[in-house]
């Protein structure tokens, strides 16, 4: 889905592509022409790569790293020259009760931090060094960073993080010519999004079909969106057409969250 931009010239790299809205992303600069390279922990990112680039008529590159890792970021970053657009998407969601006792609510806490607030930042500090003026970065935040559910503090909170780097990188980046934007995504159909609901719903004591159905009522146009729906917004992000836009947090969740 390339919705009329074109990216031909431009290198473009994107974390977490291995699937969902990192996939949809990759693959639609791919197709509106742009060099792409993808990053994901799971070995699936290479297939994802090669499926992406069959389709594009392209190569794209691919590399597996965890990028809570600083070490292995500088290293899967070492073979990309000059950098256009970033778009940090990679994290994890997951439930954090703070009632439960279990330590595993704690490892789960840290382990999204670590991958969703500080991968982050090692991708974007190795990524700036490769940008000039005109660099684009895009966060994926959520709608979870502009609210909050209950259940879900450690995600939740990643995720406001991210706004506040999204928001300070655009006011420090901006004298030197680079945009930096959020995107708050709402109920996008991912695997991970899907699990969350699962849990909210076996918290409310009611069916997955009945959350959905109750999450949908408080849109303005009702129902889960495909990765594929939300993939036109970072392409407009980071095209000449927002050229003025920066140190935005930009919902695209069919009308639910409008603070």
């Amino acid at each position: 889905m390339s919705v009329g931009f074109d990216f031909s010239g431009q290198t473009v790299l994107v974390t977490g592509a291995s699937r969902g809205i990192g996939y949809a992303v990759a693959r639609a600069f791919a197709l509106a022409g742009a060099r792409v390279a993808i990053i994901a922990e799971d070995a699936t990112v290479e297939q994802a790569a090669r499926t992406i680039g069959e389709e594009a008529g392209t190569r794209v590159r691919a590399q597996r790293c965890d990028i809570s890792d600083e070490a292995a970021v500088r290293k899967a970053l070492d073979g990309i020259g000059t950098l256009d657009v970033l778009v940090n998407n990679a994290g994890i969601e997951l439930p954090t009760p703070v009632g439960e006792v279990h330590t595993a609510v704690d490892d789960a806490f840290r382990r999204i931090i670590d991958v969703n607030v500080l991968g982050t930042w090692w991708v974007t500090r190795a990524a700036v060094q490769k940008m000039g003026a005109g660099g684009r970065i895009l966060i994926t935040s959520s709608i979870w960073g502009r609210t909050a559910v209950p259940g879900f503090a450690g995600y939740a909170a990643s995720k406001h993080a991210l706004i506040g780097i999204a928001r300070t990188l655009s006011r420090e980046l901006g004298p030197k010519g680079l945009r930096v934007n959020a995107v708050c995504p709402g109920w996008v159909k991912t695997e991970a999004s899907l699990r969350s609901l699962a849990v909210m719903a076996e918290e409310k004591g009611v069916s997955e079909e009945e959350m959905a159905a109750e999450l949908a009522a408080d849109q303005s146009l009702g129902g889960l969106m495909e990765p594929d729906d939300v993939a036109g917004l970072y392409l407009y992000l980071a095209s000449d057409a927002a050229a003025n836009v920066t140190g935005q947090a930009i919902p695209i969740d069919r009308g639910e969250v409008m603070a």
